[in-house]
């Protein structure tokens, strides 16, 4: 009979599928803490997550391995943490392992002093010398030998650490004033690591970067005045028609902008780190080419991703965009969310089991050729370069699918007409998707985590409205509905970080909500409110930002820390450090995006005091932004929001036939200092207006006529109605000149 550890009481599911590992792991509280001190022992700290496949690894090699469990359990106390369910102490230690060893992620191993102060660490650790790393035995023993000999030079250690953690993201007082300077430096980051070959930034390994993303698009948008719909697409130069040397020589100038949008978004969607088959990116890309990825998919990285396609639509008129937005939701649909209850799961594993590397998602030539006909598996191996030899290491026969040649290229090569390859290439797609559902299927993690679900009703929201997409606006609206009804304590006024866990067995815990949660969901409320003109998504943006500001924001030197102090002072381990999040790693800072919701409630509320701790925010890192460069583009976006006038179109829509569709597309360009609302005369009427508009469209004698009009608002006031779509596309597009 196999015996649990203490992990069979969490609700972790990371930390529930090590229950019946033979190691004595604790969960992170004051009980782990206890024993540490009372038998004076270093603590092992272990920070995955579910999806993490080196986790997974070490799993498997090491904390399942008797012989190991026997040493961690003699000379230490074991402790394990979901980095997804607390990214504040994973934030922390993560800090602290980059300042040992130079490098973090995760799997994150961390060696501690009893009272959580971290004095050594380091990621992956093998059960052998290899990889350039100690064996995790040989590492366990040296570590329990220092602790034991060397015990000064421990301590001496820790408190160095510490220290470098208190550094990390600490930011004490405003730096600077916020212009529009940082918002170029950041963009001429991203041009200088621009890979003008393969699109994306910097080399191997890749990750998408979407805030950088569209922060260019936005730029782009607004220099060319791109419009949803017309032939701009047409004289778009394919990404592919530039040589590398002719690229990057145009890269630094804003004119090519659109170069580095194009060729980035063509080559992920076209890469292996695009899902061909079921839709949806999985997390980065190992090589620099889009090719072969890790093939976790987090419900993040596919709600901001699918910002940056419907943008890039918005921006470009690209349809291959739209496709990808649409193809996008379609995964999301399928594989995150919970259709009964509303709201979206949080991630897909890499791997079905320890021995499976991506095997769920790669092929063989034999095993595509067992599912399609001799046609379709020639047009298949064409498409997506289908071989004896793949690309993965521990199985050459299995192949990554990516997009290797386009269907002109098929259809000249084996004298079939286009239609005909696409009619078999939807075939084939049809076909071996059918045959991967027979698979082993990579776990995916149900939890419902608060910030992660805003970010992706953020995201569903924008998609509908640029591609008309109604399921999309309805689902993300329930999803919305769902934090708001069961995470969101009016009486207490504060949010938790986790909905449901993915194992309906656990134990639901509730977990203080943290910045993101609070930041990410405000701006998720303002969000609806301007998808659905119901104030009462505006007045649970009003309450969430007002507990944000109680709860974390900082009145002596500004900006919001990323978590509350311990209610009684005594923070467990190194949380007692305040951080500051400034950085994109790997959902947008909590910082900027705080600034960005107070930025929107200001304008519609006018109260100085979202303005002025929005300002406050944005100058405590205007001295120190631009060194991030992209990975500070969210501080960016949020720049953009406080620089530029806010432009506000608000569209009555009149009786009978009259919808006022037209408006609403002249208003549809993208912009970040751009709003659009959509009412009904009853609904300017009857109250569904915050207070700055409030004051103006009420009073307006045009609300009895029966037509459609538009009052577009910018500064401080609002022009006289405008009826016709023409004349509102003239104005808006004044009004974005003078704005920025």
């Amino acid at each position: 009979m196999t015996t649990l550890n203490s992990l069979a009481r969490a609700s972790s599911a990371y930390l529930r599928s090590a229950m019946h590992q033979p190691i004595r792991w604790h969960e992170w509280g004051e009980e782990a803490f206890a024993a540490a001190q009372r038998e004076n022992k270093p603590m092992l700290l272990d920070i995955g997550a579910v999806w993490c496949h080196w986790c997974h690894v070490m799993d498997r090699e090491s904390y399942d391995d008797p012989e190991i469990a026997a040493i961690v359990n003699q000379y230490f106390i074991a402790v394990k943490v979901d980095r997804d369910e607390r990214p504040d102490i994973d934030s922390r230690y993560q800090a602290a392992v980059q300042a040992v060893s130079g490098q973090g992620g995760w799997p994150l191993t961390a060696f501690l002093t009893p009272d959580g102060k971290p004095f050594y660490g380091g990621t992956y650790f093998p059960p052998t010398d290899g990889y350039g790393r100690p064996s995790f035995r040989r590492v366990l023993l040296s570590i329990a030998n220092a602790y034991s000999e060397k015990n000064g030079d421990v301590v001496e250690q820790a408190k160095m650490v510490e220290t470098a953690i208190a550094q990390a993201e600490s930011f004490a007082g405003r730096s600077g004033r916020v212009s529009a300077g940082v918002i170029a430096a950041i963009q001429e980051s991203a041009v200088k690591m621009f890979d003008p070959q393969h699109g994306g930034f910097g080399r191997a390994p890749k990750f998408p970067h979407p805030a950088a993303l569209d922060l260019l698009i936005e730029r782009y948008a607004r220099n060319v005045s791109a419009h949803v719909g017309t032939a701009a697409s047409e004289s778009l130069p394919r990404a592919e028609s530039r040589g590398p040397a002719e690229q990057s020589s145009a890269a630094g100038t804003s004119d090519n902008l659109q170069n580095i949008i194009v060729t980035t978004l063509e080559h992920m969607a076209k890469g292996g780190v695009y899902d061909q088959l079921a839709g949806g990116f999985h997390r980065y890309s190992v090589d620099e080419r889009w090719v072969v990825p890790h093939f976790e998919k987090m419900c993040y990285d596919n709600s901001e991703l699918l910002k940056n396609y419907a943008h890039a639509y918005q921006a470009t008129g690209v349809e291959f965009f739209a496709d990808v937005a649409r193809d996008i939701i379609r995964w999301m649909d399928e594989w995150l969310s919970d259709r009964e209850r509303g709201g979206f799961y949080a991630s897909q594993d890499a791997d079905y089991s320890m021995e499976d590397d991506g095997d769920y998602f790669t092929w063989t030539l034999d095993e595509a050729r067992a599912v399609l006909t001799d046609e379709e598996a020639q047009v298949a191996a064409l498409h997506y370069d289908i071989n004896e030899i793949g690309e993965m290491h521990h199985n050459p026969a299995k192949n990554v699918l990516y997009v290797r040649a386009t269907i002109e290229e098929i259809s000249q090569r084996m004298n079939l007409s286009p239609e005909r390859v696409k009619e078999l290439l939807a075939e084939v797609k049809k076909k071996m998707y059918a045959a991967r559902l027979q698979r082993p299927t990579p776990y995916v993690d149900k939890t419902v985590y608060v910030a992660w679900n805003s970010l992706c009703v953020s995201a569903y929201l924008e998609a509908a409205k640029v591609l008309d997409l109604d399921s999309a606006r309805r689902f993300g609206l329930r999803a919305l509905d769902r934090v708001l009804a069961e995470a969101w304590r009016p009486l207490q006024a504060k949010l938790l970080h986790v909905i449901a866990y993915s194992d309906a067995q656990a134990e639901h815990r509730e977990v203080a909500g943290l910045l993101d949660d609070y930041a990410f969901t405000a701006l998720a409320c303002l969000d609806a409110y301007e998808a659905t003109a119901d104030l009462s998504y505006f007045k649970f943006a009003h309450a969430i930002a007002d507990a944000m500001i109680a709860r974390f924001f900082d009145p002596t030197a500004g900006g919001f820390f990323d978590s509350e102090p311990a209610s009684d002072g005594k923070s467990l381990g190194v949380l007692a450090t305040r951080r500051k999040p400034l950085q994109d790693s790997p959902t947008p800072a909590g910082n900027p995006m705080a600034a960005i919701a107070l930025v929107r409630l200001f304008h519609y509320t006018g109260d100085a005091r979202y303005r002025d701790q929005a300002e406050q925010t944005l100058e405590t890192f205007a001295g120190v932004a631009e060194q991030y460069g992209i990975f500070a583009a969210t501080y960016g976006i949020a720049a953009v929001h406080w620089l530029e006038e806010r432009v506000q179109v608000v569209v009555i829509a009149g009786n009978g036939g009259d919808g006022g569709d037209e408006l609403v597309a002249a208003a549809a360009p993208f912009s970040f200092s751009k709003t659009t609302l959509r009412l009904k005369a009853n609904q300017a009427v009857a109250g569904n207006l915050p207070p700055v508009l409030a004051a103006t469209i009420p009073s307006l004698p045009q609300l009895g006529s029966g037509r459609s009009f538009a009052v577009l608002c910018s500064g401080s006031c609002c022009q006289p109605p405008i009826f016709e779509a023409s004349e509102l596309r003239r104005a808006l597009e004044t009004a974005l000149k003078k704005s920025a």
